[in-house]
């Protein structure tokens, strides 16, 4: 591990001397990857460093237990004890830091809900999860875009794909693990005997992906242009916005009608299918990899219940990792960084075990 330290270490302080370099500064597009590059790395090092500073002062303490003076030799022995923890708390976050990145961390998402199973219910209950997660993303200051929605006639949402973007990246790697089916257990408001309902709503959780990620050959696609249905204002019904696109390969449709634009309806719609398309190519490679993988770190598999919602309880459980928080009006209200704190610390851990 110390050698493999060293060279990040060493490719750190290149990346200083080039960042300072007039050249490369005037040449946006390296500059910006080895701003990154050195982004990725800067807390790795800041840890190492703090490593060696560690091990130094404890190499140079230990010549304090011989010393004669009593108070001198348990003056030593304190120190020791707390440079130990100090080198003990240090060494597990280099191991976290040291573990493989998974490539779409840095990357905004495409996020997807469905209402399941339980019929109107269910599609109030994917209404809720939305708003959960849009005041997740107000409360980290990312912008949330819906790029195609589908409104249920009790008033929640049969289907809502939105675009939420950060400047700093890293949404995936925030959300990645709340891909799944999400279960609530209510007593609906149409309920007249007071029984308590479950239903559930699927949530699924893509990298946003750009052109460069994924080439789709405009032969493999076939567009339609319709009028935008439902209600809305001007130019709806009366221009040919709506963009439906085919992806003849895969068999993969997508529709958007939700701006005045026909452009900006194929450009959401492209989003999406790329977004689909790069899934599609992720799981195709890790096929192989997957049953190795579940023994290591248990699958975020969508086809997995996930998490439920326990309403009578004010309970939230997450099955995975057995986690169980109260307070769901705070929670649907969008705290939800200690659970997703408690999946990160937990995978993390599994993935730690995999590597031992």
């Amino acid at each position: 591990m110390f050698d493999k330290l060293e060279a990040v270490e060493k490719r750190f302080q290149d990346l200083e001397a080039l960042l300072a370099d007039p050249d490369v500064i005037a040449k946006r597009a390296e500059f910006q990857k080895l701003s990154k590059e050195r982004a990725d790395i800067v807390d790795l090092v800041a840890n190492f460093r703090e490593y060696k500073v560690i091990i130094n002062d404890l190499e140079a303490n230990k010549p304090l237990l011989e010393e004669k003076d009593p108070e001198m030799r348990s003056m030593a022995r304190d120190e020791i004890a707390r440079l130990t923890a100090d080198k003990t708390r240090v060494e597990e976050i280099l191991k976290v830091l040291l573990l493989p990145k998974d490539k779409n961390d840095d990357k905004n998402i495409v996020l997807e809900i469905r209402g399941g199973t339980g019929g109107e219910e269910a599609a109030l209950f994917a209404a809720d999860l939305f708003r959960m997660y849009s005041r997740y993303a107000e409360r980290h200051r990312w912008k949330l875009e819906i790029l195609s929605q589908s409104d249920a006639a009790a008033g929640g949402l049969k289907e809502v794909i939105a675009l939420i973007t950060a400047s700093s990246g890293k949404v995936y790697s925030a959300l990645k693990y709340e891909s799944g089916v999400h279960r609530v257990q209510r007593v609906p408001a149409t309920e007249a005997q007071g029984r308590i309902h479950t239903s559930a709503a699927t949530v699924v959780v893509l990298p946003e992906v750009e052109e460069v990620d994924i080439k789709i050959e405009e032969k493999d696609l076939e567009i339609k242009v319709s009028r935008s249905g439902g209600p809305g204002g001007q130019s709806v019904n009366t221009t040919d916005s709506a963009v439906q696109v085919l992806h003849k390969p895969s068999g993969i449709q997508v529709r958007c009608q939700d701006e005045k634009s026909q452009h900006k309806n194929r450009d959401k719609a492209m989003k999406i299918l790329r977004a689909k398309l790069y899934e599609i190519e992720a799981q195709k490679q890790e096929a192989s990899e997957r049953e190795a993988r579940r023994e290591q770190v248990k699958s975020g598999d969508r086809s997995d219940k996930i998490r439920t919602y326990n309403f009578p309880q004010d309970r939230l459980t997450d099955h995975r990792i057995g986690l169980t928080k109260h307070n769901l009006d705070d929670i649907l209200d969008g705290n939800l960084d200690p659970i997703i704190e408690a999946l990160r610390t937990h995978y993390q851990a599994e993935s730690l075990k995999g590597q031992s």
